[in-house]
C-alpha cells in the first residue's frame, strides 16, 4: 500500500501538529482541516500542508476533505462536551465518507482502556467509536495512548501552571495512575503505520516506561519549575465533591467525568507496554527526559530574564 496523500482530522492539535510535522518531513502531502485556520498558522509553513478551514461535522465537507487521499488519519477528540458526536458519530461518518470514496486505510486515535463498561462517557464513547471503526469495512488501525506529554501539552504544562500560584493545592484522585507517552513517540508510531501490514486490523496501548501517582505527576511539575506547593490529598468524596464544583467554574480545569475516568488506572497492562518497541522500534521516552526542557520557561529564573528581555536590560 503506498501512502503519499494523507488528511489528518484533528491536524492542527496537539499531537497532530507534532504528526503533521513529522510526515512533512516524510515529504506526504497533508490536507489539515480546522474550524480557524488562523489558528492553525504554525502549519501553514509546511511545504507539504494544505491547511482548510472547515467543519467537519457537515457531511458535504467531510465528503470533499476525504476525495482523494490514499489515507485518513483520526486525532478528534475532546474531555468535555459531546462526547457522542465527536467520539462516536464523527469516527462513524468519517469511515462512511471514506468507504464512498475509495479510501480504504484509516488510522483512529482512541484512549487507554476505553470500553463499553467503563465508569465514564469519555471512555465508553471512546470504546464506541473504537467499534464503529472496527466495523466499517477500512483497513484500519486504532491506537490507545495514555496521558500524551510534550512541547504544548494540558496535562503536565498545566500541573507546572497550578503550581505556580497555588502554594497549597487540594488535589483531587491524588492516587489515580498514569504511564504518560512521549507525544513524538506517538506520532511516529502513527506514522511508522500508515503502509505497515503488520498493524492492519489491530489495536494497541500505547505508554511510556514509567507509571505515577497523580499526585507525584503534580509534585514532579512543581520541582522542575522551581515550585514546592503543599499537596492535600483529598479522599474519594471530596475528590468528587471537588470535580462537582470545577465542572461549573470557567476553563472547566476538572468534571465529574473526568472524576470517573480515574477510576480506572491509565497504565498499560502487563504484556502490552512495551508496544512501542515491539511494533515500531521505539525505544520509550521517559518524561523526565523531555519536560524539564519544555517547562524551563516556567521556572522563576527564566520568568525574570523574559522580563528583563522585555525590558532591554
Amino acid at each position: 500500500m503506498s501512502i503519499d496523500k494523507v488528511c489528518i482530522f484533528g491536524g492542527s492539535g496537539f499531537v497532530g501538529r507534532h504528526l503533521a510535522n513529522l510526515l512533512a518531513s516524510r515529504k506526504i502531502h497533508l490536507r489539515i482541516p480546522t474550524r480557524h485556520r488562523e489558528r492553525a498558522r504554525a502549519l501553514l509553513v509546511l511545504p507539504t500542508a494544505d491547511v482548510v478551514q472547515a467543519d467537519v461535522y457537515d457531511d458535504s465537507q467531510l465528503e470533499r476533505l476525504v476525495s482523494g487521499m490514499d489515507a485518513v488519519i483520526n486525532l478528534i477528540g475532546v474531555l468535555h462536551g459531546d462526547f457522542h458526536a465527536a467520539h462516536v458519530e464523527l469516527p462513524r461518518k468519517i469511515a462512511a465518507a471514506c468507504a464512498r470514496n475509495g479510501v480504504t486505510r484509516l488510522l483512529h486515535m482512541s484512549a487507554l482502556h476505553a470500553g463499553p463498561d467503563r465508569p465514564s462517557q469519555y471512555l465508553r464513547s471512546k470504546g464506541e467509536g473504537e467499534k464503529a471503526v472496527a466495523e466499517s469495512g477500512l483497513v484500519a488501525t486504532v491506537f490507545r495512548p495514555s496521558v500524551i506529554f510534550g512541547p504544548g501539552d494540558a496535562s503536565i504544562s498545566l500541573f507546572a501552571r497550578l503550581a505556580g500560584f497555588l502554594p497549597v493545592m487540594p488535589l483531587g484522585s491524588p492516587g489515580a495512575r498514569f504511564q504518560p507517552v512521549f507525544v513524538e513517540d506517538v506520532a511516529r508510531a502513527f506514522a511508522d503505520s500508515l503502509d505497515a501490514s503488520h498493524t492492519f486490523g489491530q489495536s494497541y496501548a500505547l505508554c511510556g516506561p514509567h507509571s505515577y501517582t497523580l499526585r507525584r505527576l503534580v509534585k514532579y511539575a512543581g520541582h522542575i519549575t522551581g515550585h514546592d506547593p503543599a499537596i492535600i490529598g483529598l479522599n474519594d468524596s471530596l475528590s468528587y465533591l471537588q470535580a462537582l464544583v470545577l465542572e461549573w467554574l470557567p476553563g472547566r480545569l476538572m468534571t465529574r467525568d473526568n472524576y470517573y475516568s480515574m477510576k480506572v488506572d491509565n497504565v498499560c497492562s502487563p504484556g502490552n507496554g512495551n508496544n512501542l518497541e515491539a511494533i515500531w522500534n521505539i525505544r520509550p521516552t521517559a518524561l523526565e527526559e523531555v519536560a524539564p526542557l519544555y517547562l524551563a520557561q516556567r521556572t522563576p529564573r527564566n520568568r525574570y530574564q523574559r522580563l528583563r528581555d522585555r525590558a532591554r536590560r
